[in-house]
Protein backbone atom coordinates (compact mmCIF):
# COMPACT_ATOMS: atom_id res chain seq x y z
CA UNK A 1 0.00 0.00 0.00
CA UNK A 2 1.24 3.16 -1.04
CA UNK A 3 2.08 5.95 1.90
CA UNK A 4 -0.40 8.86 1.58
CA UNK A 5 1.99 11.81 0.36
CA UNK A 6 0.87 15.46 2.07
CA UNK A 7 1.82 19.17 0.32
CA UNK A 8 2.50 21.77 3.00
CA UNK A 9 2.65 25.07 2.08
CA UNK A 10 5.14 26.53 4.92
CA UNK A 11 5.83 25.10 8.23
CA UNK A 12 3.93 22.30 9.48
CA UNK A 13 5.61 19.95 11.66
CA UNK A 14 6.54 17.30 9.45
CA UNK A 15 6.50 15.13 12.85
CA UNK A 16 3.10 14.70 13.12
CA UNK A 17 2.66 14.12 9.19
CA UNK A 18 4.70 11.19 9.66
CA UNK A 19 3.56 9.74 12.68
CA UNK A 20 0.22 9.93 11.15
CA UNK A 21 1.36 7.61 8.38
CA UNK A 22 2.39 9.61 5.61
CA UNK A 23 4.96 11.50 4.34
CA UNK A 24 5.16 15.71 3.86
CA UNK A 25 6.09 17.18 0.71
CA UNK A 26 6.68 20.99 0.98
CA UNK A 27 6.02 22.39 -2.34
CA UNK A 28 8.50 25.47 -2.34
CA UNK A 29 11.38 23.22 -2.36
CA UNK A 30 10.53 22.47 -6.13
CA UNK A 31 10.19 26.90 -7.34
CA UNK A 32 13.75 27.45 -7.40
CA UNK A 33 14.89 24.79 -10.11
CA UNK A 34 11.42 24.87 -11.82
CA UNK A 35 11.71 28.10 -14.25
CA UNK A 36 8.06 28.49 -14.50
CA UNK A 37 6.47 32.06 -15.17
CA UNK A 38 3.01 31.83 -13.78
CA UNK A 39 0.39 33.52 -16.27
CA UNK A 40 -1.29 35.18 -13.34
CA UNK A 41 0.68 36.28 -10.23
CA UNK A 42 1.29 38.27 -6.75
CA UNK A 43 4.07 36.16 -4.87
CA UNK A 44 5.37 33.67 -7.46
CA UNK A 45 6.25 31.38 -4.82
CA UNK A 46 2.49 30.49 -4.22
CA UNK A 47 0.96 31.40 -7.73
CA UNK A 48 3.74 28.73 -9.27
CA UNK A 49 2.96 26.10 -6.48
CA UNK A 50 -0.54 26.80 -7.02
CA UNK A 51 -0.37 26.33 -10.67
CA UNK A 52 1.59 23.06 -10.19
CA UNK A 53 -0.50 21.53 -8.10
CA UNK A 54 -3.85 22.68 -9.99
CA UNK A 55 -2.46 20.82 -12.94
CA UNK A 56 -1.49 18.17 -11.06
CA UNK A 57 2.60 18.23 -11.85
CA UNK A 58 2.76 17.94 -8.25
CA UNK A 59 1.30 15.00 -7.37
CA UNK A 60 0.01 15.01 -3.57
CA UNK A 61 -2.82 13.34 -1.90
CA UNK A 62 -3.71 16.01 0.19
CA UNK A 63 -2.05 20.02 0.76
CA UNK A 64 -2.29 21.41 4.03
CA UNK A 65 -2.20 25.14 3.30
CA UNK A 66 -0.61 27.14 6.64
CA UNK A 67 -3.28 30.06 5.97
CA UNK A 68 -2.27 32.00 9.46
CA UNK A 69 1.17 32.17 10.17
CA UNK A 70 3.63 33.34 7.86
CA UNK A 71 2.21 33.86 4.58
CA UNK A 72 -0.99 35.38 3.77
CA UNK A 73 -1.00 34.85 0.07
CA UNK A 74 -1.25 31.40 0.63
CA UNK A 75 -4.95 31.90 1.93
CA UNK A 76 -6.61 32.76 -1.74
CA UNK A 77 -4.16 30.17 -3.52
CA UNK A 78 -4.87 27.36 -1.52
CA UNK A 79 -8.69 28.03 -1.61
CA UNK A 80 -7.95 28.18 -5.36
CA UNK A 81 -6.10 24.26 -5.04
CA UNK A 82 -8.68 23.39 -2.99
CA UNK A 83 -11.54 24.67 -5.41
CA UNK A 84 -9.43 21.86 -7.95
CA UNK A 85 -10.79 19.29 -6.18
CA UNK A 86 -7.36 18.66 -4.25
CA UNK A 87 -8.56 17.38 -0.32
CA UNK A 88 -6.97 20.55 1.88
CA UNK A 89 -6.91 21.80 5.36
CA UNK A 90 -6.14 25.03 6.70
CA UNK A 91 -3.92 25.26 9.67
CA UNK A 92 -3.44 28.30 11.56
CA UNK A 93 -0.60 29.61 13.98
CA UNK A 94 -1.11 31.58 17.02
CA UNK A 95 -0.45 35.11 16.84
CA UNK A 96 -0.11 35.44 20.09
CA UNK A 97 1.74 31.96 20.93
CA UNK A 98 -0.83 30.75 22.80
CA UNK A 99 0.14 26.72 23.50
CA UNK A 100 -3.49 25.62 24.12
CA UNK A 101 -4.64 27.17 20.99
CA UNK A 102 -1.75 25.56 19.19
CA UNK A 103 -2.33 22.21 20.50
CA UNK A 104 -6.26 22.48 19.46
CA UNK A 105 -5.06 23.02 15.47
CA UNK A 106 -2.78 19.98 16.20
CA UNK A 107 -5.42 17.88 16.87
CA UNK A 108 -7.32 18.71 13.95
CA UNK A 109 -4.19 18.27 11.57
CA UNK A 110 -3.85 14.76 13.43
CA UNK A 111 -7.78 14.04 12.67
CA UNK A 112 -7.37 15.34 8.77
CA UNK A 113 -4.09 13.13 8.88
CA UNK A 114 -6.12 9.80 10.16
CA UNK A 115 -4.82 10.40 13.70
CA UNK A 116 -1.38 9.12 14.81
CA UNK A 117 -0.49 5.79 14.03
CA UNK A 118 3.24 5.82 14.57
CA UNK A 119 4.48 7.72 17.49
CA UNK A 120 8.03 6.30 17.58
CA UNK A 121 8.59 8.57 14.37
CA UNK A 122 8.29 11.70 16.63
CA UNK A 123 11.67 11.08 18.69
CA UNK A 124 12.99 9.97 14.71
CA UNK A 125 12.10 13.04 13.74
CA UNK A 126 13.58 14.94 16.70
CA UNK A 127 16.81 12.74 16.12
CA UNK A 128 16.91 14.00 12.30
CA UNK A 129 16.48 17.52 13.11
CA UNK A 130 19.57 17.19 15.66
CA UNK A 131 21.48 16.41 12.50
CA UNK A 132 20.69 19.35 10.76
CA UNK A 133 21.79 21.30 14.24
CA UNK A 134 24.88 19.99 13.69
CA UNK A 135 24.94 20.72 10.22
CA UNK A 136 24.36 24.61 10.81
CA UNK A 137 26.94 24.60 13.60
CA UNK A 138 29.70 23.40 11.34
CA UNK A 139 28.61 25.79 8.92
CA UNK A 140 29.30 28.77 11.52
CA UNK A 141 32.46 27.29 12.38
CA UNK A 142 33.46 26.95 8.50
CA UNK A 143 33.36 23.41 8.10
CA UNK A 144 30.57 23.17 5.58
CA UNK A 145 30.08 25.46 2.81
CA UNK A 146 27.10 28.11 3.05
CA UNK A 147 25.46 26.97 -0.23
CA UNK A 148 25.65 22.46 1.02
CA UNK A 149 24.34 23.38 4.24
CA UNK A 150 21.48 25.53 3.39
CA UNK A 151 20.55 22.63 0.62
CA UNK A 152 20.36 20.54 4.07
CA UNK A 153 18.67 23.13 6.00
CA UNK A 154 16.01 24.21 3.96
CA UNK A 155 15.08 20.54 2.84
CA UNK A 156 14.52 20.37 6.88
CA UNK A 157 10.75 21.50 6.65
CA UNK A 158 9.86 18.09 4.57
CA UNK A 159 13.12 15.82 5.40
CA UNK A 160 12.59 15.20 1.88
CA UNK A 161 9.99 13.28 2.23
CA UNK A 162 12.34 10.17 3.98
CA UNK A 163 14.18 10.84 7.14
CA UNK A 164 16.70 8.02 5.56
CA UNK A 165 17.37 10.09 2.28
CA UNK A 166 17.87 13.01 4.02
CA UNK A 167 20.30 11.30 6.80
CA UNK A 168 22.25 9.94 3.70
CA UNK A 169 22.54 13.84 2.21
CA UNK A 170 24.03 15.00 5.53
CA UNK A 171 26.62 12.42 5.90
CA UNK A 172 27.62 12.69 2.07
CA UNK A 173 28.65 16.64 2.64
CA UNK A 174 32.21 16.92 2.02
CA UNK A 175 33.52 18.80 5.21
CA UNK A 176 36.49 21.69 4.23
CA UNK A 177 38.25 24.66 5.65
CA UNK A 178 35.95 27.76 4.96
CA UNK A 179 37.08 30.79 5.17
CA UNK A 180 34.85 33.15 7.02
CA UNK A 181 35.38 36.76 6.33
CA UNK A 182 32.29 38.85 5.74
CA UNK A 183 30.20 36.89 7.78
CA UNK A 184 26.39 37.75 6.98
CA UNK A 185 22.83 36.92 8.09
CA UNK A 186 20.34 35.62 5.74
CA UNK A 187 16.80 37.03 7.16
CA UNK A 188 13.60 37.20 5.37
CA UNK A 189 12.07 33.74 3.41
CA UNK A 190 14.81 32.27 1.30
CA UNK A 191 15.72 33.53 -2.06
CA UNK A 192 13.83 31.92 -4.62
CA UNK A 193 17.00 31.87 -7.25
CA UNK A 194 18.82 28.47 -6.66
CA UNK A 195 22.41 29.72 -6.51
CA UNK A 196 21.85 32.47 -4.49
CA UNK A 197 24.14 30.62 -1.36
CA UNK A 198 26.87 29.68 -4.28
CA UNK A 199 26.85 33.24 -5.85
CA UNK A 200 27.05 35.34 -2.47
CA UNK A 201 29.75 32.96 -1.03
CA UNK A 202 31.70 33.84 -5.06
CA UNK A 203 31.54 37.20 -4.35
CA UNK A 204 33.56 37.00 -0.84
CA UNK A 205 29.97 37.18 1.60
CA UNK A 206 29.72 33.58 3.93
CA UNK A 207 26.47 33.42 4.78
CA UNK A 208 26.48 32.07 8.36
CA UNK A 209 22.82 32.29 9.34
CA UNK A 210 19.59 31.34 7.32
CA UNK A 211 16.47 32.67 9.51
CA UNK A 212 13.50 30.59 8.13
CA UNK A 213 15.55 27.34 7.31
CA UNK A 214 16.97 27.78 10.48
CA UNK A 215 12.91 27.65 12.29
CA UNK A 216 12.35 24.17 10.53
CA UNK A 217 14.95 22.66 12.60
CA UNK A 218 14.87 24.27 16.12
CA UNK A 219 11.33 23.00 16.60
CA UNK A 220 9.73 19.48 17.42
CA UNK A 221 8.73 17.63 20.43
CA UNK A 222 7.97 13.84 21.13
CA UNK A 223 3.90 14.41 21.14
CA UNK A 224 1.55 16.45 20.06
CA UNK A 225 1.83 18.83 23.85
CA UNK A 226 5.64 19.24 23.49
CA UNK A 227 4.89 20.20 19.75
CA UNK A 228 2.37 22.66 20.35
CA UNK A 229 4.74 24.75 22.78
CA UNK A 230 7.62 24.58 20.35
CA UNK A 231 6.13 25.96 17.25
CA UNK A 232 3.62 28.39 18.74
CA UNK A 233 7.24 30.08 19.04
CA UNK A 234 7.52 29.75 15.43
CA UNK A 235 8.81 33.73 15.28
CA UNK A 236 7.46 34.25 11.10
CA UNK A 237 3.92 33.68 13.03
CA UNK A 238 4.36 36.23 16.02
CA UNK A 239 4.40 39.85 16.77
CA UNK A 240 7.40 41.34 14.80
CA UNK A 241 8.62 42.37 17.88
CA UNK A 242 9.32 38.85 19.24
CA UNK A 243 11.21 37.94 15.90
CA UNK A 244 13.36 41.12 15.99
CA UNK A 245 14.82 40.19 19.89
CA UNK A 246 14.85 36.58 18.88
CA UNK A 247 17.08 37.64 15.76
CA UNK A 248 19.71 39.84 17.62
CA UNK A 249 20.21 36.85 19.70
CA UNK A 250 21.22 34.67 17.09
CA UNK A 251 23.20 37.22 14.69
CA UNK A 252 25.45 38.19 18.11
CA UNK A 253 25.78 34.15 19.03
CA UNK A 254 27.28 33.87 15.33
CA UNK A 255 28.84 36.99 15.17
CA UNK A 256 27.91 38.49 11.90
CA UNK A 257 29.17 41.33 10.19
CA UNK A 258 26.25 42.22 8.17
CA UNK A 259 22.70 41.30 7.25
CA UNK A 260 20.97 40.43 3.56
CA UNK A 261 17.09 40.92 3.70
CA UNK A 262 15.56 39.10 0.99
CA UNK A 263 12.08 40.48 0.08
CA UNK A 264 9.95 38.56 -2.51
CA UNK A 265 7.62 40.65 -4.71
CA UNK A 266 4.34 41.17 -3.43
CA UNK A 267 4.96 39.45 -0.07
CA UNK A 268 3.70 41.73 2.82
CA UNK A 269 6.99 40.73 5.15
CA UNK A 270 8.67 43.26 2.13
CA UNK A 271 6.58 45.83 4.80
CA UNK A 272 8.66 44.59 8.01
CA UNK A 273 12.04 45.82 6.12
CA UNK A 274 12.68 49.62 7.29
CA UNK A 275 11.77 47.96 10.78
CA UNK A 276 14.65 45.68 10.19
CA UNK A 277 17.02 48.11 9.52
CA UNK A 278 15.90 50.44 12.31
CA UNK A 279 15.89 47.45 15.01
CA UNK A 280 18.68 45.58 13.92
CA UNK A 281 22.48 47.39 14.09
CA UNK A 282 24.05 46.24 11.44
CA UNK A 283 24.78 46.98 7.57
CA UNK A 284 22.03 45.86 5.96
CA UNK A 285 21.63 44.87 2.24
CA UNK A 286 17.53 44.69 0.78
CA UNK A 287 17.36 42.81 -1.93
CA UNK A 288 14.11 41.67 -4.00
CA UNK A 289 13.36 38.73 -5.99
CA UNK A 290 10.36 37.75 -8.09
CA UNK A 291 10.71 34.79 -10.26
CA UNK A 292 13.00 32.01 -10.19
CA UNK A 293 16.12 31.22 -11.78
CA UNK A 294 20.18 32.19 -11.34
CA UNK A 295 20.52 35.41 -9.01
CA UNK A 296 20.57 38.13 -11.89
CA UNK A 297 23.33 40.55 -12.48
CA UNK A 298 22.36 43.47 -10.74
CA UNK A 299 22.11 41.32 -7.31
CA UNK A 300 25.69 40.26 -8.17
CA UNK A 301 26.73 43.82 -8.63
CA UNK A 302 24.90 45.07 -5.36
CA UNK A 303 26.05 41.93 -3.14
CA UNK A 304 29.77 42.90 -4.71
CA UNK A 305 29.27 46.25 -3.03
CA UNK A 306 27.90 45.07 0.09
CA UNK A 307 31.03 43.11 0.67
CA UNK A 308 33.54 46.14 -0.30
CA UNK A 309 31.39 47.92 2.29
CA UNK A 310 31.87 45.22 4.72
CA UNK A 311 35.74 45.46 4.67
CA UNK A 312 35.56 49.07 4.38
CA UNK A 313 34.16 49.02 7.97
Amino acid sequence: MSVPKTGITALVPPELIFACGGVPFDVNNVIPASKKYPGNKLCAWTAIWKEMLINREIQVNSLVVVAGGDCHNALVDGQKVAMSGLTTHFFFYPFDGDHEYMESQLYRLSDFLGGIRYPERFREIRDMKRLGQEVDRKRGCGKISPGEAFSILVSSSDLRSDPCMFERAIEAIREGDFELNNRVALIGVPPIYHDFHETAQSLGLQIVFDELPYEFIRHGGVDIKEIARSYCNYTFARPLGLRINFLRKELEKRKVDGVIHYTQFACHHMLEDEVMRKELDYPVLTIQGDLPGSTPQQIKLRLEAFREMLERL
